[in-house]
């Protein structure tokens, strides 16, 4: 069996917030499934202003909503700028039969995603 490595956990994420997204409604003006480069997704929705969306894959099931706040404070300055606001989405990604695995390709795994934190 062959472990996901951290790019395509990242995919998987960003492919269950882009469903998402898409059943709310939302058009891609950008889309960036690079790790470590953001925004992930660039909203659009006549009406409304732009929406900046961050991923973020983890295996912390219990908590994917956690996120470095630092960090943030830097994307919200750049955000403002653009008058844009800003969605964080973090999530849990757990191999199926025991969170201490890791995620296997072509394997069940349990997916821990409530809804975006509106930062900004």
């Amino acid at each position: 069996m062959q472990i996901l490595t951290e790019q395509e956990l990242h995919n998987l994420a960003m492919n269950i917030v882009g469903k998402r997204l898409q059943e709310m409604g939302y058009e891609f003006q950008a889309i960036n499934s690079q790790l470590k480069r953001h925004p992930q997704f660039v909203l659009f929705k006549k009406g409304e202003p732009t929406i900046f969306v961050l991923v973020k894959a983890t295996q912390n099931i219990q908590n994917p909503e956690e996120y470095d706040v630092l960090w943030m404070e830097t994307f919200k300055e750049h955000a403002k700028k653009q008058n844009a606001k800003v969605w964080f989405a973090g999530v849990g990604l757990a191999n199926a039969e025991s969170v201490e695995n890791p995620v296997f390709k072509d394997q069940p795994y349990y997916v821990a995603f409530e809804d975006f934190i509106k930062i900004l």
